[in-house]
């Protein structure tokens, strides 16, 4: 949770490039005000909501994903990974800047996407956890039943039963 010395949001980008060390990792990254947060490894670009309750947290954890110079996946828990590494990121972070981010936030973070994760695998036949074969594609080891998923960070999470291959 922040303190009540967080920074707003303005000031802590000034902090941010005036840090030597900070400011050498993210040298060519843009900040940019919007209503999400994201990192745009395109255009090296970090996305901000300043309305946001958590603006600051949040804000460092997409700073974590550029400094990590994250990008695509492949697999759904490769996603995963990258946001637990951009947290850990998050929180060196925001130790050098003095700034206190709650280990619950991180979790409850985290738990939306490991929920994610969980639903795309179960499968829509049975609801046995299915592998993961490419990008969108899972199969079921219980009934052989191969199906299709969506994207589904950002809305509902559809599963498509797979007919042929």
């Amino acid at each position: 949770m922040e303190n009540s010395t967080t920074p707003k949001i303005s000031s802590l980008i000034a902090q941010i490039q005036s840090n030597d060390k900070l400011s050498q990792l993210l040298d060519g990254i843009n900040f940019v005000p919007g209503d999400t947060f994201y990192w745009n490894y395109t255009d090296c670009s970090v996305t901000y909501n300043e309305h946001s309750k958590d603006c600051i947290p949040f804000f460092l954890h997409e700073i974590g994903h550029a400094i990590l110079k994250h990008s695509s996946y492949n697999k759904d828990v490769e996603l995963l990974k990258m946001e637990c590494s951009a947290w850990d990121e998050a929180k060196k972070i925001s130790n050098i800047l003095n700034i206190n981010i709650d280990d619950n936030l991180i979790e409850s973070s985290l738990d939306t996407y490991r929920d994610w994760l969980h639903n795309r695998s179960l499968c829509p036949k049975c609801d046995t956890t299915g592998i993961q074969k490419t990008p969108k594609t899972y199969y079921c080891i219980s009934c052989y039943t191969k199906w299709n998923v969506n994207e589904a960070r950002s809305c509902a999470l559809r599963r498509y039963i797979k007919y042929s291959d």
